[in-house]
């Protein structure tokens, strides 16, 4: 085993977090910003790339592109470590930034690789690599949702991602595909086949309102679909806002948006 082992417990079910429990020097990567809680006796420290020690080159050439491929795929330019420096097991929790479902992966179960969208992943044990994977064809690249970039987990190690609304899991057969819409795609297995497919039909594409492309899966291999990305949570929460010809929202109480005037906000 190159990742440390760890144990967790998932809480929630709407918005939920995991609690991660180490042993004695084990140690959790997680993203810049996920810590909801931990106990005494865990030591926070900021690190470059994802610690995994598979940095290309040595020294500080080596953490630099380590952290280079990281700033690629959107993320930040640091990660956070969480090392247990007590003598017995302590707890840190992580929490999901919006609304949905956590999901454990163990990748030693699952190949050893998973390919998922930018900004999935969570946290992870320390050993496991967070990289980038390139889209090889033209077509998934500009049309796929994601880019040309994806983020890749690879390692034998538990590793945590996060994804909107409900989560659902398929298992594909050699040969079986799925067409999902290109942003409720939130991972797969590295030999699941990925392609982007145009949606048939002038009115269906300009009418239909499920845009012009959609990601065909082809197994074998395990696929995970949230039923609500991120993006459209956003739109829909956006168009919903009220806004008046200023600008500002009509719920602005008279007090808060005399204040905000008063110090030159406006």
């Amino acid at each position: 085993m190159n990742n440390h082992e760890i144990d967790f417990k998932l809480y929630g079910d709407d918005m939920q977090f995991v609690e991660v429990e180490l042993d004695p020097n084990e140690t959790v990567v997680a993203e810049a910003g996920a810590l909801m809680m931990m106990e005494d006796g865990i030591a926070m420290e900021t690190i470059f790339g994802d610690g995994s020690g598979n940095d290309a080159g040595s020294g500080v050439m080596g953490k630099l592109l380590g952290a280079g491929r990281r700033i690629i795929t959107g993320e930040s330019l640091f990660m956070t470590a969480f090392t247990n420096k007590g003598n017995g097991k302590r707890t840190v929790s992580f929490a999901s930034p919006y609304p949905g479902k956590i999901v454990p992966l163990d990748l030693s179960r699952l190949g050893g690789k998973v390919i998922c969208q930018k900004d999935a992943f969570l946290a992870a044990a320390k050993g496991v690599s967070i990289g980038i994977e390139f889209q090889r064809k033209l077509g998934t690249g500009f049309f796929g949702g994601e880019g040309f970039i994806m983020q890749k987990l690879e390692g034998d190690g538990m590793a945590f991602i996060h994804a909107g609304g409900t989560l659902y899991r398929k298992n594909l057969q050699k040969g079986e595909v799925l067409k999902v819409d290109t942003g409720c795609l939130v991972a797969m297995t590295a030999d699941v086949e990925y392609n982007i497919e145009m949606v048939p039909g002038v009115k269906t594409a300009l009418f239909g309102g499920e845009g012009l492309f959609f990601a065909t899966l082809r197994g074998p291999g395990s696929v995970w679909v949230q039923s609500l990305p991120f993006s459209r949570l956003a739109s829909k929460v956006f168009a919903a806002a009220p806004q008046n010809p200023a600008g500002r929202s009509k719920g602005e109480g008279s007090a808060a948006g005399g204040l905000f005037d008063l110090l030159g906000g406006r």
